[in-house]
């Protein structure tokens, strides 16, 4: 099994800057103005143009919104110094979402991409997300 990430974003463009300039991932191939690969990462990213207003499918309770949200599925960015990384994030224009915080796994930093994905910046600890399971 292969997992591969895709995000909408209203301009393509902008999300390429972005992503590139916040994670340091690059253009992989570029399939045509609206769909691209970013290459990089563990998993590649696939960039998708689409309109606020739009419907994802036929019949959808809701349209595509570019407002702040967060969804249930989401990803993390797994980083050796989460206070570096959320700064470069910013530069880029990302938003982070409070302080960064101290989990039992680790150092975690809510961030916000300019389109309103919300993501998350992990530093793991030794223990990972060992710290987690029962004694």
């Amino acid at each position: 099994m292969r997992f591969v990430l895709n995000i909408d974003v209203p301009d393509v463009a902008a999300g390429i800057r972005f992503y590139s300039d916040a994670l340091g991932l690059r253009v992989g191939r570029k399939f045509d103005a609206t769909f691209v690969e970013l290459l990089g990462g563990a998993v590649p990213i696939y960039l998708l143009q689409k309109s606020a207003g739009t419907e994802p499918f036929d019949h959808a309770p809701a349209v595509r919104s570019y407002d702040p949200h967060w969804t249930p599925v989401h990803f993390d960015v797994v980083v050796e110094d989460v206070e570096a990384a959320a700064r470069r994030a910013q530069t880029a224009g990302a938003r982070r979402e409070g302080k960064i915080t101290e989990e039992p796994y680790g150092r975690l930093a809510l961030m916000r991409d300019p389109f309103g994905n919300g993501f998350c910046l992990l530093q793991f600890n030794k223990q990972g997300y060992d710290a987690l399971l029962a004694p």
